[in-house]
């Protein structure tokens, strides 16, 4: 759970000079210190998402894994057999099969693209803003003997560089929420896909429980945000389902899959956990120490300055995602399922 080598790029990061890993989680936040900050960050997000994602993909190598989302999880389920359960149940869903060419928008370092492609032999082109997880996304692809299957492709997926009805299926992992506009994110899958095809993800959402005039529930939802590089949190899912009717899908099926997990592996469980053998770097304990690596290297300086202030961010938003959990007025997983018409 996780891989150890990546551990190296908290302490000399690869995706920006040392020099400016403190410019750029200094910036970063500033972006969430004010009432302005929601509409700058709409403005502004594709420089907010790059330089989050600068910033933490290491980070989220490091204690994580390749596949940056959560799973709905059962119990004696393992961490990682979750995820790719979570993920394979996507391409289930799409009826995804051989050969068919499928959009993945918001790919990360291409952990779930690589998992439904070995599952379907599907062909996936995967999307992300980040020129840095572009590089990490074709190195392991090359390392997992994938590069028939898998591309990926730098661009904005509020502009794609695809041709029209060119897609037989198209999926977001937890990726839409970094959009500013979310009907304009989903007219851009309708677009690219064939008349007839299916569109499915997992939305990050408040819930129905959440109350905006609750100021515990408030400052919840605004550590969500300043955690995970989002402009501003949708309030209800229903705002999704209205957003996709919108830009002309049709809505086949929505839940909150959060619902579905065991009592005993709740999805924050990874993050709430004080000790876990497989996967203690990501478990309270694991974030506490290596903070406190990261402390003693930037003090010594052989870790760039600002590391700390990542790694507390970080943990912060581990805390927010823990407690939007525990109270049900989160989720990370509103799955929806939608298709573009025949006509």
């Amino acid at each position: 759970m996780g891989d150890f080598k990546r551990g190296k790029a908290l302490l000399n990061s690869e995706a920006i000079k040392n020099s400016q890993v403190k410019q750029s989680i200094d910036y970063y936040l500033r972006l969430f210190q004010n009432d302005k900050g929601e509409e700058d960050r709409k403005k502004d997000y594709e420089k907010l998402v790059v330089n989050f994602y600068d910033l933490v993909t290491s980070f989220y190598e490091f204690g994580w894994g390749e596949s940056f989302h959560f799973g709905a999880r059962f119990s004696g389920e393992a961490f990682e057999a979750s995820l790719a359960r979570h993920e394979m149940y996507l391409a289930n869903r799409m009826s995804l099969q051989k050969d068919q060419l499928c959009l993945d928008l918001g790919c990360g370092v291409g952990g779930p693209a690589r998992c439904i492609a070995r599952f379907t032999e599907a062909k996936i082109i995967g999307v992300t803003i980040s020129p840095y997880q572009i590089t990490r996304a074709e190195m392991l692809t090359a390392k997992a003997g994938l590069n028939h299957l898998c591309k990926w492709v730098k661009a904005d997926f509020l502009d794609l560089p695809m041709e029209d009805s060119s897609f037989d299926a198209a999926y977001q992992i937890e990726a839409s929420v970094h959009a500013p506009d979310r009907v304009l994110l989903y007219k851009e899958a309708y677009r690219v896909l064939k008349p007839g095809s299916f569109f499915a993800g997992y939305e990050w959402l408040m819930t129905e429980r959440y109350d905006p005039d609750n100021s515990a529930h408030k400052e919840i939802k605004s550590g969500i945000e300043k955690g995970n590089g989002i402009p501003n949190l949708l309030e209800h899912p229903k705002l999704v389902l209205s957003a996709l009717e919108e830009a002309g899908f049709e809505v086949l099926d929505h839940k909150d899959l959060a619902l579905e997990c065991s009592d005993d592996t709740p999805w924050y469980l990874p993050l709430s956990a004080s000790w876990s053998l497989g996967g203690f770097k990501h478990t309270k304990v694991g974030r506490y120490l290596t903070n406190r690596f990261l402390y003693l290297m930037e003090t010594l300086k052989l870790a760039p300055d600002g590391s700390v202030q990542t790694s507390d961010m970080l943990n912060n938003a581990a805390s927010a995602l823990v407690a939007g959990g525990k109270t049900k007025i989160f989720t990370p997983m509103y799955f929806v399922l939608a298709r573009k018409p025949l006509n």
